[in-house]
């Protein structure tokens, strides 16, 4: 199973919003060329930032701007606000036979390492800041 594209995207629209915001007008259109996706979905992707408090959207073809401190915006906020995993992250088969010894004891065996392995994601994503990205990303483009 994979995380969605809607985490991607959403961090994408991010720093396009960062690196641009202060030289253009960055709309749903501007964001898409970038990302290469339909506008609706950057115009989805904004409505969940929105949302999450991250971003200012004017009506009509205003642009979108960051209104939240980059370094108070981890890269775990933005997969959070995205829904990016519904639930946990690795979904289990419904209907483990309980008549075999396996099918009896596999979520015993199984869930605590695949929740923890969840919670080490996580937390590493809880330490990316999306001021370190654009850091990162102003080095990158010199």
């Amino acid at each position: 199973m994979k995380i969605t594209s809607r985490f991607t995207v959403a961090v994408h629209t991010l720093l396009t919003i960062c690196f641009f915001g202060d030289k253009n007008k960055v709309t749903s259109e501007f964001i898409a060329s970038s990302v290469r996706v339909n506008p609706v979905v950057i115009r989805r992707t904004l409505l969940s930032l929105k949302a999450a408090g991250m971003v200012e959207v004017k009506a009509g073809s205003g642009g979108a701007s960051i209104i939240k401190d980059l370094k108070d915006i981890t890269l775990y906020d933005v997969y959070r606000a995205v829904d990016s995993v519904e639930g946990d992250l690795f979904h289990f088969h419904e209907n483990p036979n309980p008549e075999c010894p396996v099918g009896r004891n596999i979520h015993g065996v199984l869930d605590s390492h695949l929740a923890d392995a969840q919670a080490a994601m996580e937390n590493e994503l809880k330490k990316v800041t999306l001021a370190d990205l654009t850091k990162q990303l102003d080095a990158k483009i010199g």
